[in-house]
């Protein structure tokens, strides 16, 4: 009983010890946020490394972890088209939204007014930066200045931990630039119009995709002209999003004989996968090891 009075006493004095309550829409940013706030920060997530970020469900367990929250940060780039529905759902009136795409240099911004036509294109540009490693840097510098804004007296905290955790990053970008180097230039088919900033940082060719059209289903035809793109480029892997139905894929492969890897782009929505350098790493490995 006392052991238990005591584990109760360390809980609520470590909740009562956070200065910033936080919530984010994509779990890499939880990831973010949770290493350069640590116990100052409380921080909670919406979306699911194993749940599609272009349509979350709207529900009320989403907008009761907005409701006391200082800040939420999002991907932006139109990505999070839910969030301002669970924001009025909250009647938070105080929360502030932190948009980390600000200084990223974004990709595939459309030159023309986009329409259903053309699927599920963001006009504002491929909001998938957070692929690309170095944008991850551009992200926490952006996660730390938002916290130590929200949060002065601990500006020295937030700085050590943000400093840290660029340090790790920076290791982590040397050893993935080593393993990518061994297949730059080499053709891949992906599945959904998410890996541009990928592609780009590892000069990967990229063959052409499942989807006609980003958010619009694979159809016969267009499986047609997946399969005979592969057979003209060599390619030898599907990559795609673990939320992603893997039918098309799968056919395609009993057709050409490539490998179908689905791979997380989240976090905890595959075993063990906790964290973003986590997720490059199975990324990076899976593709390193089957081109």
């Amino acid at each position: 009983m006392k052991k238990l009075l005591i584990s109760i006493l360390m809980i609520a004095s470590s909740l009562s010890f956070a200065n910033v309550k936080a919530v984010t829409t994509l779990t890499i940013i939880y990831d973010l946020v949770k290493n350069i706030g640590k116990d100052k920060v409380e921080v909670d997530y919406l979306c699911r490394g194993n749940q599609d970020p272009h349509f979350l469900e709207v529900m009320p367990s989403y907008m009761l972890k907005l409701r006391n929250a200082d800040l939420v940060f999002e991907i932006g780039l139109d990505l999070e088209k839910w969030l301002p529905q669970l924001i009025d759902g909250s009647r938070n009136n105080n929360i502030q939204i932190v948009d980390l795409s600000q200084d990223i240099e974004k990709k595939e911004v459309p030159s023309a007014k986009m329409d259903a036509r053309y699927g599920d294109v963001h006009p504002y540009g491929n909001p998938h930066y957070y692929l690309d490693p170095l944008d991850v840097k551009i992200m926490a510098k952006e996660v730390y200045d938002a916290l130590a804004t929200q949060d002065p007296e601990n500006t020295s905290y937030y700085e050590k931990n943000y400093n840290n955790y660029v340090k790790l990053l920076d290791a982590k970008i040397i050893e993935w630039n080593n393993k990518m180097a061994k297949v730059k230039d080499k053709p891949i088919v992906f599945f959904h119009a998410s890996w541009i900033y990928f592609t780009d940082q590892y000069g990967i060719k990229v063959v052409g995709f499942v989807e006609p059209k980003p958010g619009i289903p694979p159809t016969p035809s267009h499986n047609a002209d997946v399969i005979n793109l592969i057979k003209k480029s060599g390619a030898k892997i599907i990559v795609m999003e673990n939320y992603y139905s893997d039918a098309a894929p799968n056919q395609i492969s009993q057709i050409t004989g490539v490998k179908v890897l689905k791979v997380p782009v989240g976090l905890f929505g595959t075993e063990g996968i906790d964290s973003y350098f986590k997720m490059m790493d199975y990324i990076v490995d899976q593709i390193v090891s089957n081109t």
